[in-house]
């Protein structure tokens, strides 16, 4: 599928993975809605974008909240092409058993159903619109595009809830993939590794050059636009569908 024409909605499009992505679709003649909790920085965005972007302020987690930013998308662009979810949280330093006990279990719903839930609540919600597109001709109505991240395959002490939610994205992917084949609707997951998104930013260049010391090649953190670039692809790429692609500079956690 190509950018130039089409509709897109990014989950987390005001900042970081989603920011990059939605710059790097509006170059190529992509329109896109902006999905995202930080008002000032979504409009922001969307005003710079002077006409080919629009800002919805959607809370993941509500499913009415999805609707509302869907219905948006649909009366401003007319279609939904594209559907990248970025949005998500961490799931904090907190162990299965720590020295307050048991892991809080409202902490590990919250992580699991922003970072799972409401993904699939956003794709679902977009793909309906989706099957309901012309074919292209090449018999696409629509690609989707998750983030989920190395954690669902070597998640860290205290990652529990995070690694959880983003291994549930890898599972679903190919299911996904086999319900809207019919429809010619794609999705594939990427699992980043370490990048250079507003949470690292605040860590010092000591820290950063000592995460960056055990990525193997190149040795450093992974830039957004890196991530911008894989998306693209994914959506030209016909023939990538129902899989996860590691995005990680060949970082494997211990």
């Amino acid at each position: 599928m190509h950018l130039k024409n089409k509709v897109a909605v990014v989950t987390g499009g005001a900042s970081g993975l989603g920011r990059a992505t939605v710059e790097k679709f509006a170059k190529r003649g992509c329109k896109v809605a902006i999905f995202d909790l930080n008002a000032e920085a979504g409009a922001e965005l969307a005003k710079d974008l002077d006409g080919d972007a629009i800002f919805c302020e959607v809370d993941v987690s509500d499913d009415d909240s999805i609707a509302a930013g869907i219905e948006a998308a649909m009366a401003a662009f007319g279609a939904v092409h594209i559907c990248v979810n970025c949005a998500g949280r961490g799931g904090g330093a907190t162990k299965t058993v720590g020295r307050e006990g048991a892991f809080p279990m409202k902490l590990f719903r919250d992580v699991i159903n922003i970072n799972l839930v409401g993904t699939f609540s956003v794709l679902s919600q977009a793909a309906a619109k989706m099957s309901d597109n012309d074919p292209d001709e090449n018999g696409e109505r629509g690609v989707i595009i998750n983030t989920a991240s190395i954690a669902a395959y070597e998640g860290q002490k205290g990652q529990v809830a995070y690694a959880a939610s983003k291994g549930g994205l890898v599972s679903i992917t190919l299911p996904i993939a086999r319900d809207l084949a019919y429809y010619g609707i794609r999705i594939v997951t990427i699992a980043p590794g370490l990048f250079e998104t507003p949470i690292l930013k605040g860590l010092s260049p000591e820290v950063k050059e000592g995460l960056a010391k055990g990525i193997p090649n190149p040795s450093r953190l992974g830039d957004v636009a890196e991530f911008a670039a894989l998306a693209e692809h994914i959506v030209s790429n016909r023939y990538i569908n129902g899989e996860t692609i590691r995005l990680d500079a060949a970082l494997r956690m211990n």
